[in-house]
């Protein structure tokens, strides 16, 4: 089973960056530049990436006191699936932490430069001012 692991600080309270990420259904806001669109209903969501790629995905858990969520994929490159997303204090700011674990092995030619993308586009997107905050949270 291949394993990415992705990390990346981030500039914002953990407690700021824990209620945006704990939205299952605001990952079009969060991942804006790597996510084009999400649609979520019943704990699932359907996200289309920016290369085109559709996936339907399934929250498995979000735990408030460690501030993660857990989500499988359902279709798309993968034959198994399981996502977690985590934040933790890091000096006065934020450690993102995102760890995929999947079958087939080679999914990971697709899956790691999305990963890398996802962290760069969630610093970019938290770390936004807080006017561009107001607009995305408006545009859901």
């Amino acid at each position: 089973m291949a394993s990415i692991v992705g990390e990346i600080e981030i500039c914002v309270p953990v407690d700021e960056a824990w209620r945006a990420l704990r939205d299952f259904g605001a990952a079009g806001q969060l991942f804006a530049g790597v996510l084009v669109d999400c649609r979520e209903a019943e704990g699932e969501r359907r996200v289309t990436f920016a290369n085109g790629l559709v996936v339907h995905e399934r929250l498995i858990a979000r735990d408030d006191d460690r501030r993660r969520l857990a989500y499988t994929v359902l279709d798309g490159p993968f034959s198994h699936h399981h996502g977690s997303m985590q934040v933790e204090p890091a000096g006065a700011g934020t450690l993102f932490r995102w760890i995929s674990d999947f079958l087939p092995d080679s999914a990971a030619d697709q899956a790691g430069p999305l990963v890398e993308a996802g962290c760069q586009a969630i610093k970019r997107n938290l770390e936004a001012p807080p006017s561009r905050h107001a607009e995305r949270s408006t545009a859901r």
